[in-house]
């Protein structure tokens, strides 16, 4: 359910930024970004800070291949929104729309290099069951993935499951080709900020 909130629930300086925004990139504001200026202090700012520093803090993953994981998460808790906003970012983050798509059909015979691979098959298994065992961690470690790189791929995997969970429950619409196509260009160039 839609909550009408999103709509009109900001203050005067705020609609006019979002008017600024549609007026300078021809689409609207998605409602990722309208939520994080409602109430920021009891949410956005928070979840701006912790979101820009798992998807652009200091990491061995690539910036492509974290917009990857957020994909593949949103794409395990099948939510529309963030499956395409961050797969229209990745795509342009790698410069190869094919590898983006393989993962996301089928991780098992996708191009991709075994660590980011076994991490993404972690992260789905916590995604969909909510749980991992030892074993789920020491495959992750045997497969050339760093304890650094665990963690900074687990912080991917909170931010996105708590922000598929919001646009679940807010109801996000999802934008046209054009409108994720903006969208992933200026996360690219700004970040979560």
């Amino acid at each position: 359910m839609r909550l009408d909130i999103l709509n009109r629930g900001y203050r005067p300086g705020t609609k006019l930024l979002f008017a600024v925004i549609r007026l300078f990139s021809g689409h609207p504001v998605p409602d990722a970004a309208k939520l994080v200026f409602y109430r920021p202090g009891f949410y956005g700012d928070r979840a701006k800070e912790f979101t820009h520093e798992a998807m652009r803090g200091p990491s061995a993953w690539s910036v492509g291949d974290r917009e990857l994981m957020a994909a593949y998460v949103s794409k395990v808790n099948g939510t529309p929104f963030c499956i395409a906003a961050h797969t229209a970012t990745a795509r342009r983050a790698y410069q190869d729309g094919g590898k983006v798509q393989a993962v996301l059909d089928d991780l098992a015979s996708a191009p991709v290099e075994e660590p980011l691979r076994a991490t993404l098959r972690m992260l789905g298994k916590l995604t969909a069951e909510g749980t991992l065992s030892a074993g789920d961690m020491r495959e992750v470690l045997a497969a050339g993935v760093s304890r650094q790189q665990v963690e900074d791929a687990l912080a991917v995997c909170a931010a996105f499951n708590t922000t598929d969970r919001l646009s679940d429950a807010f109801g996000f619409e999802v934008l046209s080709p054009e409108g994720f196509e903006a969208g992933a260009k200026f996360l690219l160039k700004r970040g979560y900020r």
